[in-house]
C-alpha cells in the first residue's frame, strides 16, 4: 500500500515538472507587452491599431438599426453613450464611423441609407460633448461588407461600426508613455472649472 503511494507521488510530480512555471496565470497574454513594444518600434504597429484594439476590446463597437431606418433606438443610444465616455478619455485621438446596410434594396440607395446612418451616430456622439472635428461620417459602405451573408434582410447587418482613426495634428506620440500627461491635464482643467463655479456662486448674491 504505502509503495503504491509513492508510486502516485512520483507520478504526479513527474506530469507537474513538465508544465512551465506559472502556467495556470499564463492566459496566453504573458510576452505581449514586449511584442507590443517591439512592433510599435520595428514600426509594424501603429498607435492609432493598439487604441483601436482597446476601444474595441472596452466597450461595443457596433451599434443596429431597423429596417430602412436611420433612427436610433434606445438600445443604439445606450452604446453611443459608453462610446462617448471612452472617447473622452482620449482627446488627442480621432474616430470614424462606417456605415452599413442589409442587402435588400440597390446599391446607390444603401450606400446613401449606410451613410446617413454613419451622420447619425456622429450627431449623437457630439451631442455627448464629442468635438466634431474628431468624428467622421464620410464613409459608406452600403451592402458591401455584410456580417451575415444572405439576400434577406437581416438586422445584424445593419449596423454602424466605429473606430479609431488617427490623431489630430499627429500627436500621436502622447501615447508613447506619456499619456499621464494628458489624464493629469485632464484633472487640472476640470479641477480649476469646479473652482471657478463655486466661487461664483459664493459671490453671486446675498442668499435665498
Amino acid at each position: 500500500m504505502n509503495k503504491w503511494i509513492i508510486t502516485l507521488g512520483l507520478t504526479v510530480a513527474i506530469s507537474a515538472c513538465t508544465r512551465e512555471a506559472g502556467y495556470e496565470l499564463d492566459q496566453g497574454a504573458y510576452g505581449n507587452a514586449t511584442l507590443n513594444n517591439i512592433q510599435v518600434m520595428n514600426g509594424e504597429l501603429t498607435f492609432a491599431q493598439i487604441l483601436s484594439r482597446r476601444f474595441a476590446s472596452d466597450v461595443p463597437v457596433q451599434i443596429n438599426f431597423a429596417f430602412n431606418s436611420s433612427q436610433l433606438d434606445a438600445s443604439a443610444q445606450s452604446v453611443l453613450q459608453r462610446q462617448a465616455d471612452w472617447i473622452k478619455q482620449f482627446p488627442e485621438a480621432r474616430f470614424r464611423v462606417y456605415g452599413h446596410t442589409d442587402a435588400v434594396g440597390s446599391t446607390s440607395y444603401n450606400q446613401s441609407l449606410g451613410l446617413r446612418r454613419a451622420q447619425a451616430a456622429v450627431n449623437y456622439l457630439v451631442q455627448q460633448g464629442i468635438s466634431r472635428s474628431r468624428l467622421e461620417a464620410v464613409v459608406s459602405f452600403g451592402k458591401t461588407r455584410p456580417l451575415i451573408n444572405t439576400p434577406d434582410r437581416d438586422r445584424r447587418n445593419r449596423r454602424t461600426v466605429t473606430e479609431v482613426s488617427g490623431f489630430a495634428d499627429g500627436r500621436s506620440q502622447l501615447l508613447d508613455g506619456k499619456y499621464a500627461e494628458v489624464i493629469y491635464r485632464e484633472y487640472v482643467e476640470s479641477a480649476t472649472r469646479a473652482s471657478y463655479i463655486q466661487e461664483s456662486s459664493d459671490t453671486s448674491g446675498e442668499g435665498g
